[in-house]
């Protein structure tokens, strides 16, 4: 409303002076258009935000409930020990006659006891450490996607965008940051964006990579070294991981190349602007979930 009302002062201004010619007039109604087009792509990207962080909320609530469910499971075997007890000192309260025929069963009853204790207090101690590495691994994304954002700042709104999702970081480039039509050698903007993006992956090297190129469904006239799109997807791919291979740092072990085609669209492709959308980098870092894995499955 600030702005539009400052406009409306110009325009009143403009007529009663007549000392602001009719350029300078239109000049400054374009730009009142392009902040109106920048403010509108702002409000864009904030909603893109919200959607990664309610996902990320619901995978969160959906953690809490498996760890209430292992707390209930605990619980149970609790009641079951002390069902167990109980049984033991109803036997130990019985005749001398009684307690010589119930020796053996005795003895039984209490190496099940033993045996189901331990497996409690190992099953409980479980729970405990896992609910603590989750709640690691989200603080540790929660901080990436902040370097990230931090270090492609200048990038951001100009075809790239960082979002946090499924207890992942996405970093989402447009070809026309990185590539020509039909080419897989990144231009000098993409490489500086690579550059930044490798920074911040020297910095972690816990992080796992995986880095798509999709394209979108215009059929591809098969020429030179490129056969198809999804030749072509997996050559960019390929491209970027060289290019972030260049930072002595960052471990070759964590990054992997992948070519999607066009086949994982996130935008319709019956028009320019959704082709101009699927034409892209994906960028996935995922933490590292081998301690998380040894504790489920044991």
């Amino acid at each position: 409303m600030k702005k539009q009302a400052i406009l409306f002062f110009l325009v009143v201004a403009l007529s009663f002076t007549s000392c602001i010619s009719t350029k300078v007039f239109n000049d400054l109604e374009a730009r009142y258009s392009d902040m109106k087009i920048n403010r509108n792509a702002l409000i864009k990207y904030q909603d893109s935000l919200q959607q990664a962080f309610d996902a990320l909320d619901e995978n969160w609530h959906e953690t809490s409930a498996y760890l209430k469910r292992s707390r209930d499971s605990v619980s149970m075997g609790l009641e079951q020990i002390t069902s167990l007890e109980e049984k033991y000192t109803l036997l130990a309260q019985n005749s001398d006659q009684k307690i010589s025929e119930s020796i053996a069963r005795n003895n039984s009853l209490l190496k099940e006891i033993a045996i189901k204790e331990s497996q409690l207090l190992t099953r409980s101690e479980r729970v405990n450490q896992l609910e603590e590495l989750m709640l690691q691994q989200k603080e540790s994304l929660q901080l990436l996607k902040k370097s990230l954002s931090d270090a492609l700042l200048n990038f951001e709104g100009n075809g790239l965008t960082v979002l946090q999702r499924d207890g992942k970081v996405y970093v989402s480039m447009e070809n026309k940051l990185l590539f020509k039509s039909g080419s897989w050698e990144v231009g000098s903007e993409g490489k500086k964006a690579l550059e930044q993006l490798g920074v911040v992956l020297a910095e972690n090297p816990d992080i796992v990579v995986l880095i798509e190129g999709h394209t979108d469904n215009v059929p591809f006239s098969p020429k030179g070294a490129l056969a198809s799109n999804w030749d072509l997807s997996t050559k960019r791919a390929t491209s970027m991981v060289n290019i972030l291979l260049e930072n002595k740092l960052i471990l070759p072990q964590n990054l992997t190349a992948a070519g999607r085609g066009e086949f994982m669209p996130i935008a319709p492709n019956n028009n320019s602007a959704g082709r101009a959308v699927n034409r892209r980098i994906e960028v996935i870092l995922s933490p590292q979930w081998d301690e998380i894995n040894a504790l489920l499955n044991n």
